[in-house]
């Protein structure tokens, strides 16, 4: 199942605040700012891979 977290603001400063916001909780943006059906701006983000554990190295 796929996570992602929309934003939706009024403006292109709004939007691009929250999804700074989104980015210092560890979210990777996906889609920057964008004007859509006049004046809204919508962008999107999905949570950051969590790095895989390294495998253990045999003596």
């Amino acid at each position: 199942m796929a996570i992602r977290i929309g934003v939706q603001a009024d403006t292109r400063d709004e939007c691009a605040e929250a999804l700074a916001r989104l980015v210092d909780h560890g979210y990777v943006p996906v889609m920057l700012p964008a004007q859509v059906a006049g004046d809204r701006w919508l962008a999107r983000a999905v949570p950051a891979p969590k790095p895989e554990a390294a495998e253990p190295v045999e003596p």
